[in-house]
């Protein structure tokens, strides 16, 4: 349970903190660091058992047939991982405390920084390859969130949505390999996975599967050719990247290269792929990283290069480079945290990130210069600091694996470690020189809490880099024997391993990189150039804006080709296509089934007579008669409901009864706002040829498509079925379902899932609704009354709209409605309480209530119904989803599928034995989004009223015939 709690703690406290009001700066903060320093603690506690070898499970079963449990697996690899995240995530909450501005809504950005965490938690510590997915796209989209937080300006959505279209790009590839590496190994559950190595390397699917995963992993990283997004996404503010963009997000793809070395590594198309793509990216990322002007855009492309150091560590493949990839892979995030809070603090102290501009700064902000130059020489990979050891074992890996006849390698290895030395001072140099006094502010030392966490970070780079055996030696010889299994190499972690070749090359890189840097200035005036020399052609960004362009201009080129704006051409499409498309995929057509018409019923076949002839009619009246059609639809809902009580299905009856009551009340209010349509006075009687043919074409395409999706449900109907599993439901009911009601039970226990998806989806529609006619300003000839309310026989236009249900012709109606609310509510209660026994239930409950609030609106208005009954139909949906989600999560906690139902049974005084099923309180959370959904749709038409009358100016036009009372 305890991996459990690591998981959601993060989402509960991002769910308390979105709910905080934006004043509560503190409080946000505290509750991000203090979860995630708890998570922290767990996670440390946890250590003994990972130490000694043990692989930590809970699972709890979610769709067992088809390998989807809910999985979460604690080994070495995972628990140093999750160790970062949460280590980075407390120091980046005490950062941003101090780094947000006031004016931000500072809730909301610890919100997403701890749903983020939760869900790279979810990644780090997932048992089960979909899950981890599920999980990697909710990365994806809760760094859309951190990296868009400043979204009114137009570089923080461009590179949002950039990262998030690549990301979520890959993240369906991955899926698609997952796909493919589950067909192989035949489960999904990782630790099976795991273990079929050879099983998947010999499998004809592999290539396909490496490649998928690759891209995952790839773009996740931002390796070449998919780097470009991780500038971009510089745009953020500077927790965000401290956090997203050198110990978490980008070190997902990574962590997922690590976990998937058992499986897929060991092979040339691994080597090929994975290296290939990392050598490209080091030295790519190393490069450009010098000629940046921006102090976070440095850093970005320095982290793409030292992603891509990893990655080739990882494509070389011996066991000795992944315990290097894991070992960098932490000096990085330490270093490069520290780094870019570094920037931030510069950034925020200046009011400039600039390098151009920024000089001297060490005689301002001397601490956090002295920190920031520590930083710096970690990355750079100065001795007696842990970027040292890590890129000396990664000189060593290159030497290795080249051997005496293969130097390229190695050679790539020497000038990216050049370019990092390179980049490495141009960072620092904003320290040196002559204080500028044209600063957009005058700089000084930041708050000392700020300036905490770049100090704990920059002592772990002195420690790891002095003591690496005392600091860091156990956890990475665990986390790597979770790898690498009982075959770990041998390796040593001194500072001094006497004069070899890979010290050559780090004493080679440390001095061609200062003299590189001292050519640079000299003679190439890097803080004059406006390009990348030789690389500036290569333009990601570019690109992937040239093809987001291309797909909106295709996309647009087949809009304008196959669609149209008109309804009736793209319905006769639709018909067409359900004409064509059964005669083309059923093949031999099947027997035309002997029609029984003897048994038929006389008076079931009136009704039914009945229900076509209103469907004819309303579609003959629709166009200028729309409360005519209106009505005569609702007679073809009333027809069907009798079909249904026919057929003895009374659940169906009651339902599709009430919803036809309540949709045509609806709609007939939103036809009051829809602008009149008369028959103009001079049209002609002849109808031109053209348009006759366009009508009889219509009329035949129309009925032979009604005629065949007709025919279609006649075949399946008569036709010889196979085993039902209606049977199966109806045994089950009573004691498995608690409930003799076989359809409420299908619905509330065996489909509670799809019932749950229907009221969020209602919940949904409701909402959409809602928002669009808030936005929705009627026609100007639909504002005024219409001439059946004016006229001088008609009581109410001497009325106010409020005396009409007080003192006026609809006191009577009114005090009769209002006497039969309770009534109604009773009734809607005795039906809910009976629904899992007889026809009734929570859905056709809450229509009843909802039809009961319906007749206060239509009888006493808006403004009197309002100003007596408090109905706020948000908290009503919200109430109802959270009931129906609980019930579903309590069955989870206790060790049972989701939304599995259990009955209590209670004895209690005169009542006796009462028994309370669990799907009484899902169904209650029914009834509550379908209040809550059909009172919002009335609220949002009801209010039409108020605001139809509104002119721009922000006055309201209020003519003759409306008083003011009804003006709120």
């Amino acid at each position: 349970m305890l991996l459990l709690l690591i998981i959601v703690l993060p989402f509960i406290g991002s769910t308390i903190i979105a709910c905080m009001p934006s004043l509560v700066r503190k409080w946000a903060a505290a509750i991000t660091g203090g979860v995630a320093l708890v998570c922290l603690l767990l996670t440390t506690y946890l250590h003994s058992h990972v130490a000694s070898n043990e692989v930590m499970r809970y699972e709890a079963e979610w769709l067992p047939a088809y390998g989807l449990n809910f999985v979460l697996r604690m080994d070495g690899l995972s628990w140093l991982f999750a160790v970062l995240v949460l280590g980075i995530g407390v120091l980046v909450a005490l950062y941003a405390r101090y780094y947000m501005s006031p004016e931000d809504p500072i809730p909301r950005f610890f919100s997403f920084v701890l749903a983020f965490m939760g869900s790279m938690l979810g990644v780090v510590l997932s048992g089960n390859l979909i899950q981890l997915v599920v999980f990697w796209e909710l990365t994806s989209l809760t760094s859309f969130l951190l990296i868009g937080y400043w979204h009114h300006r137009i570089d923080v959505r461009r590179g949002a949505r950039m990262a998030f279209t690549v990301t979520t790009i890959g993240g369906l590839c991955l899926l698609s390999g997952v796909l493919i590496l589950g067909r192989i190994t035949g489960s999904y559950d990782l630790d099976v996975v795991l273990a079929a190595g050879d099983v998947v390397r010999q499998h004809d699917g592999y290539l396909a599967a490496l490649i998928l995963i690759a891209l995952g992993a790839l773009t996740k990283s931002a390796q070449f050719p998919f780097h470009f997004w991780l500038p971009h996404a510089m745009a953020a503010p500077t927790p965000v990247s401290a956090y997203l963009h050198s110990a978490t997000m980008v070190k997902a793809g990574v962590f997922l290269l690590i976990r998937m070395w058992p499986v897929l590594s060991g092979t040339p198309e691994w080597t090929w792929i994975i290296g290939g793509a990392g050598v490209c990216t080091l030295l790519l990322g190393s490069f450009v990283a010098i000629f940046q002007h921006d102090l976070k855009g440095l850093l970005a492309y320095s982290t793409i290069s030292h992603l891509g150091l990893i990655t080739v560590l990882m494509g070389i493949g011996t066991p000795l480079s992944v315990v290097a990839a894991i070992f960098h892979t932490l000096n990085h995030a330490i270093f490069k945290a520290s780094l870019f809070m570094a920037a931030g603090i510069i950034d925020h102290e200046t009011g400039t990130r600039d390098m151009r501009v920024l000089r001297g700064l060490y005689k301002a902000i001397p601490f956090t210069g002295m920190l920031a130059i520590v930083a710096s020489a970690s990355m750079a990979g100065v001795p007696l600091l842990n970027g040292f050891l890590s890129k000396e074992m990664f000189f060593a890996e290159t030497v290795h694996v080249g051997g005496t006849e293969n130097w390229w390698m190695s050679i790539a290895a020497v000038a990216m470690g050049i370019f990092s030395v390179a980049y490495s001072l141009r960072f620092i140099s904003v320290f040196f020189g002559k204080l500028p006094d044209n600063l957009p502010k005058e700089p000084h030392e930041p708050p000392r809490w700020m300036r905490f966490p770049i100090e704990l970070l920059v002592l772990l780079c002195v420690l790891v880099g002095m003591l690496p055996e005392l600091t860091v030696g156990p956890f990475l010889a665990f986390a790597a024997e979770s790898v690498l299994g009982k075959d770990i190499p041998e390796y040593d972690l001194g500072i001094w391993h006497g004069f070899n070749l890979p010290l050559m090359m780090s004493v080679v890189a440390l001095t061609g990189g200062v003299l590189f840097y001292i050519v640079l200035r000299r003679y190439y005036t890097l803080a004059s150039s406006d390009q990348v020399p030789v690389l500036h052609r290569l333009k990601g960004a570019q690109a992937y804006e040239s093809t987001i362009l291309m797909l909106s201009v295709s996309a647009a080129w087949l809009v304008n080709r196959l669609g149209t704006q008109r309804l009736q051409s793209q319905l006769m499409m639709v018909m067409l296509m359900l004409i064509v498309a059964p005669l083309l995929l059923v093949q031999p057509l099947p027997d035309w089934p002997t029609l029984h018409l003897a048994s038929t019923d006389p008076l079931f076949a009136l009704v039914w007579l009945v229900g076509a002839g209103c469907a004819l009619a309303a579609a003959w009246k629709a166009k200028y008669h729309r409360l005519a059609a209106l009505l005569l639809v609702g007679g073809t809902g009333v027809v069907t409901s009798i079909t249904f009580l026919w057929l003895s299905a009374p659940d169906l009856a009651l339902t599709q009864l009430m919803v036809e009551t309540v949709t045509t009340v609806l709609i007939l209010l939103g036809l009051r706002w829809l602008p009149p349509r008369f028959r103009p006075a001079g049209l002609s009687e002849r109808i031109p040829g053209t348009v006759l043919l366009r009508r009889t074409r219509d009329l035949l395409i129309a009925v032979a498509g009604g005629l065949g999706l007709a025919t279609v449900s006649y075949i399946v109907l008569v036709h010889p079925a196979p085993k039902s599993i209606g049977d199966f439901f109806i045994l089950r009911a009573l004691p498995e379902g608690g409930g003799t009601n076989v359809v409420n039970v299908l619905l509330v226990d065996f489909r509670g899932f799809d019932t749950m998806g229907e009221i969020a989806v209602l919940a949904t529609v409701a909402l959409t609704v809602y928002a669009l006619l808030r936005r929705f300003r009627p026609a100007p000839e639909s504002v005024s009354i219409p001439a059946q309310q004016v006229s001088d026989l008609d009581p109410a236009v001497r009325q106010a709209p409020l005396e009409h249900a007080s003192s006026g012709y609809l006191m009577i109606p009114a005090v009769y409605l209002r006497f039969l609310l309770p009534f109604m509510g009773v009734i809607a209660v005795y039906f809910f309480m009976r629904g899992h026994n007889l026809p009734g239930g929570g859905f056709v409950a809450g229509l009843i209530f909802a039809t009961a609030i319906i007749v206060q609106y239509m009888v006493a208005g808006t403004a009197w119904v309002e100003s007596h009954i408090r109905l706020r139909p948000h908290r009503w949906i919200a109430y109802g989803l959270l009931l129906a989600c609980g019930t579903g999560l309590g069955a989870w906690v206790v060790g049972y599928p989701f939304l599995t139902s259990h009955t209590a049974h209670l004895h209690l005084p005169l009542l006796g034995e009462i028994h309370v099923p669990s799907a009484f309180v899902f169904d209650l959370g029914v009834f509550s989004a379908v209040v809550g959904s059909t009172m919002l749709i009335l609220v949002a038409l009801a209010h039409q009223s108020v605001r139809s009358h509104r002119v721009p100016g922000g006055g309201l036009t209020i003519p003759a015939a409306i008083p003011t009372q009804e003006i709120p």
